[in-house]
């Protein structure tokens, strides 16, 4: 290194105290883009109707996201086949972007026979990896949507015992695919206790069945302590025990959302009275450790297990949008047009080679 190259350097250093070279800023810097490009995350709500799925997304994201949907009654439902149902909103707070993706899962466990009512649910999140693994596997790759399930709620009836059959069979065929959260619905049914107990019989039965549910990360030992904490009560709350309402009441002069009972009103906000708090603290802080868990873990299961059966990736046969098809003709013409002109070249280098053969004696 030449001296000139050395006091460069220094000139440098001088900017900062010594030994400070600068990649410390790259958290900042990364979490600025993420911010600025915003976030894209799709969960699926799964479990029997009459749960309050759809009132509990409601209330976590302070949206409405099924304006025109229709309840169907008894007779319907005994006919009744599972459908998934996505809804797409964006949400903007304090300049930040969500494209948040929610898929309802309306006919679950409805009909007499339930014994084949998880297959439609199981093929909606591998064909979205299925979807991604084109794009991915495509030429365009910079504008990749990623509509792949981040996580699923699982809803838990508070009127049984536990898990049911049912619960069970799904779980362990989904805890492979997509991070799974436990959730006891309209836990103001039940008292404290019956909760705790609940909590307890759930968590022993999925230990038994070897179900895999969603691991809270654990902290770093440099994290602050009220991080710590947040997480250690996060790890002991599941499963969450919630109930959602969208209902403004009015409780002590201030304005909450809740449920009126002839008893009282139950805060949905209030940590005193549901898991609601924990369960969308938990949703939001680790909304990108969700999505970097499908992934690295649930993707690359499904990326390694398609490519070892030595299936070749079909092309997309979705149809494109007309300015997107015009593009890729007009980049095939241009690719055409320069094939052609590197043959031409081609030819004429191995024409003047061939003349300058005949000419040397």
């Amino acid at each position: 290194m030449s001296s000139d190259s050395i006091k460069t350097v220094s000139s440098f250093n001088n900017v900062e105290s010594p030994g400070f070279v600068g990649f410390a800023n790259l958290p900042n810097q990364v979490h600025r883009k993420s911010v600025k490009k915003g976030f894209e995350f799709t969960l699926m709500v799964v479990g029997e109707s009459g749960l309050g799925k759809s009132t509990l997304v409601n209330s976590l994201f302070l949206t409405d996201l099924y304006p025109e949907r229709t309840i169907p009654d008894a007779i319907a439902k005994t006919k009744q086949t599972v459908k998934l149902d996505a809804s797409t909103v964006e949400i903007e707070e304090r300049g930040v972007k969500l494209r948040l993706t929610v898929v309802d899962t309306p006919g679950f466990g409805d009909a007499i026979d339930n014994s084949d009512s998880f297959r439609a649910i199981i093929q909606y999140i591998d064909e979205q990896y299925e979807r991604f693994l084109k794009d991915e596997s495509g030429l365009n790759r910079r504008h990749i949507i990623d509509n792949r399930v981040h996580c699923c709620f699982y809803f838990v009836s508070p009127f049984g015992h536990g898990l049911k059959p049912l619960d069970i069979e799904l779980m362990k065929k989904l805890h492979n695919k997509v991070n799974i959260v436990p959730v006891i619905a309209k836990s103001d049914v039940l008292t404290k206790k019956e909760i705790q107990k609940l909590k307890k019989r759930i968590l022993e039965e999925i230990n038994a069945n070897g179900i895999k549910i969603y691991p809270l990360p654990d902290c770093d030992s440099d994290e602050d302590e009220d991080y710590k904490e947040q997480v250690k009560q996060l790890k002991e709350a599941v499963p969450f025990a919630v109930c959602g309402a969208n209902q403004l009441l009015e409780v002590r002069g201030k304005k909450v959302r809740g449920r009126f009972y002839p008893w009282g009103v139950v805060e949905v906000e209030n940590p005193e009275h549901c898991d609601f708090i924990k369960l969308r603290t938990m949703l939001i802080t680790h909304m990108q450790d969700l999505q970097e868990v499908t992934q690295e873990v649930h993707y690359e299961n499904y990326r390694s297990e398609r490519l070892a059966k030595g299936v070749p990736v079909p092309k997309r046969t979705t149809s494109l949008p007309e300015h997107e098809k015009n593009s890729g003709s007009e980049k095939d013409r241009i690719l055409q047009e320069k094939e052609a002109e590197l043959k031409r070249m081609q030819d004429v280098i191995a024409k003047m080679q061939a003349q300058i053969q005949q000419q040397t004696p």
